[in-house]
């Protein structure tokens, strides 16, 4: 498995991520770095601190940050790995200026990066405690302009980032359908024609009838949305044996405390829209080293006074 991570960064188009990279600092940086002046272009040594536990991930793109301004880094842990503060992730060196300019991005990816993963990995863990051996996936439901970052973290998590855009997969929603004119035959036929042979259609269903009329129409997937788990596992049963090739996914209120009610052979995927909303960040901090100076930045408190 650490293989597989440490491969991950392999499947981002660096072109793609150098624009990325170059809008986000631009976001911070839109006319004057007045912090800039004061520091100056002297070369200083930073460190990468974690101050709350999680997986670390998101690495790809700090280092894009830093190979913009120039400056290097070197990693202490590895993609991955799960943090155990406080520990020193990575040492970037550089231009004093540089550095502090893409300080703040690079903090800000590793801590939604991790905070994702993070997740990711725990639900990874509960489909495996319970031998499970079903897919989890993310969901669509992403940030806006950070998407990219908040899949591939899925991945680093050890589960399923799903389709990553309109394009990757059709999913006919039931406001597709409803657009339909509420024909679902007539939906998937006209979705096959632009989407051709080689892309995948599914199909959102809210009862077995309905997933009939979407497999016998063409459609590779059907999504069982909203189902209660003791439904969930009686209609993918019938479906199943109706059509033993067709992958069934459940969808709608999904969480860490139910997600495993819904385990069975007859359910091939649980999507979970929590995993990309409302995950808890992870706490990274960048420090200049200096003698005298903890980089660990510990609370500042009152000193005891003491009676002679």
């Amino acid at each position: 498995m650490t293989s597989e991570i440490s491969a991950l960064s392999s499947i981002l188009p660096p072109n793609e991520m150098r624009q990325k990279i170059q809008q986000w600092l631009s976001e911070d940086a839109p006319s004057f770095d007045f912090g800039g002046y004061v520091v100056g272009n002297a070369d200083e040594t930073c460190v990468i601190l974690c101050k709350s536990e999680g997986v670390l991930a998101g690495v790809p793109f700090v280092n894009a940050v830093f190979k913009e301004l120039h400056c290097s880094i070197e990693w202490h842990c590895k993609e991955g790995d799960w943090l155990v503060p406080p520990v020193t992730v990575a040492t970037v060196g550089g231009n004093a200026r540089k550095m502090l300019l893409g300080e703040r991005l690079a903090l800000n990816i590793l801590a939604r990066a991790s905070g994702v993963a993070t997740l990711a990995r725990e639900a990874c863990q509960i489909a495996k405690a319970h031998h499970w051996t079903g897919i989890v996936a993310g969901t669509r439901k992403t940030t806006p302009g950070f998407r990219v970052v908040e899949k591939y973290s899925l991945l680093v998590g050890g589960i399923a980032q799903h389709r990553f855009d309109l394009s990757s997969m059709v999913m006919l929603k039931d406001n597709h359908i409803w657009a339909a004119s509420d024909d679902i035959a007539k939906a998937v036929q006209k979705a096959r024609f632009v989407a051709g042979f080689s892309t995948k259609i599914e199909v959102e269903c809210r009862s077995y009838e309905g997933a009939c009329t979407a497999a016998n129409a063409g459609a590779e997937v059907v999504m069982l949305d909203n189902f209660e788990h003791e439904t969930a596992k009686a209609v993918a049963e019938m479906l199943k044996k109706d059509f033993p090739h067709l992958t069934i996914e459940i969808s709608g209120g999904i969480n860490f405390n139910n997600m495993h009610l819904y385990f069975c052979k007859d359910i091939d995927v649980l999507s979970m829209s929590c995993l990309t909303q409302g995950y808890k960040c992870v706490d990274f901090s960048l420090k200049i080293k200096r003698p005298g100076h903890d980089p660990t930045n510990p609370i500042v408190v009152t000193p005891t006074e003491t009676n002679e």
